[in-house]
């Protein structure tokens, strides 16, 4: 596990190192071939760094952070897009915003005071579900596959979001800025399309649209018109999720890939292209109510995750090996709170020492008691 850190936080100063050459010395550079040309070795370096970590979840963040959204977001950059261009005139929010999963939004005032709390006490119950997940696994010999299989769902989606905030803090505490949600309570989502554009890893879905969907409609408005080129561009920007999902899984587990989990989001996108061409064809007064269509997104996210998606992480042993490294974190936390405690045992234990022995030595030397006093005052006993 140590080894693992050290590689981790390696690997970390690298990409800081590469994201200060982006931005002295390609943010000088024309928009265009010569930037993207001058950004291509960190594509490539960047895809390499998650291959010289095998932990589960540090792997995991840095491939996530640096392969997908850092090279997106520099690809982006090459052509003048945002969120890196114009460049920020601090260096430390550049890399920031080029590294860590968070987009930011303009504070206004009509914002609701009373919605930090209730986020506060949500972020806390998912943290206590999450705990009792892994406390359930040491039963899972026990439970019906199934119902291991719907922990690991609930496991996937509760862990990826506390990540994702977690992530965010340290821009929000070092330069204050404001963050958009990553997550928007996707189990209340009504439709399929609304599950993945405005509920589920919202970075992602904010990443995509630039660099895939954008473009995709602007080629599909020649080919299909205006009408019906927002289809091919959300089966497109599926594809491309898929196959960056493919290599998210290849990075953890370092098995040749069976394109089941890109088949996941194709089959998905496909999906949601045919809600958006029925909502196109079918009156307003004719749709199934959103309670309805809501349940049938669920029910349809349920059976292909059970499906195709799931079953990968039972597949390869990514589930034994990720709660694995919980139990040794929770040792190491364990064994630090214990130090931890005997260290103040050990300095309340002295405190009281000394505090008994110059009331003793007081008692018997006559001194006055003000001076007992100040000095026992003076441990603050």
């Amino acid at each position: 596990m140590e080894n693992e850190l050290y590689n981790f936080i390696k690997v970390w100063i690298l990409a800081i190192i590469s994201l200060c050459y982006c931005y002295y010395i390609s943010s000088k550079l024309p928009k265009g071939i010569f930037k993207l040309f001058s950004l291509t070795p960190i594509f490539i370096f960047f895809l390499y760094l998650p291959l010289t970590i095998s932990s589960v979840h540090l792997v995991g963040i840095t491939a996530f952070f640096l392969s997908w959204l850092a090279n997106f977001k520099l690809l982006l950059f090459c052509f003048d897009q945002p969120p890196l261009s114009p460049p920020p005139s601090n260096l430390f929010h550049f890399i920031s915003l080029a590294s860590l999963p968070i987009k930011l939004k303009q504070k206004t005032p009509s914002q609701n005071k009373s919605k930090p709390p209730q986020i506060s006490i949500l972020f806390a119950i998912k943290v206590i579900i999450l705990a009792l997940l892994y406390h359930c696994y040491s039963y899972k010999q026990n439970l019906h596959k199934n119902v291991v299989l719907a922990m690991y769902g609930a496991h996937v989606y509760i862990e990826l979001e506390l990540t994702l905030a977690l992530a965010s803090i340290p821009a929000r505490a070092m330069f204050g800025l404001e963050i958009e949600p990553q997550f928007n309570e996707p189990y209340l989502t009504t439709s399929l399309q609304d599950f993945w554009g405005r509920r589920w890893n919202l970075m992602v879905t904010s990443i995509l649209r630039p660099t895939v969907y954008y473009p995709m409609r602007r080629i599909s408005t020649r080919l299909v018109g205006s009408r019906w080129t927002s289809l091919p561009a959300i089966i497109t920007v599926f594809v491309v999720s898929g196959l960056m999902h493919e290599l998210m899984y290849y990075y953890v587990t370092r098995v040749a890939p069976t394109w089941e989990m890109t088949w996941f989001f194709i089959l998905h996108g496909v999906a949601v292209a045919v809600e958006v061409l029925v909502k196109k064809v079918v009156p307003v007064k004719m749709r199934l109510h959103p309670v309805v269509s809501g349940a049938w997104a669920i029910g349809f996210h349920v059976v292909t995750a059970v499906w195709l998606f799931l079953p990968l992480l039972m597949r390869n042993g990514v589930d034994e090996k990720a709660i694995g490294e919980y139990c040794k974190l929770m040792d190491l936390l364990k064994g630090f709170l214990g130090t931890c405690l005997r260290s103040m045992q050990s300095f309340l234990f002295l405190g009281l020492t000394f505090w008994a022995g110059s009331v003793l030595v007081g008692h018997v030397s006559g001194w006055p008691a003000e001076h007992v006093a100040l000095s026992t005052s003076s441990l603050g006993v």
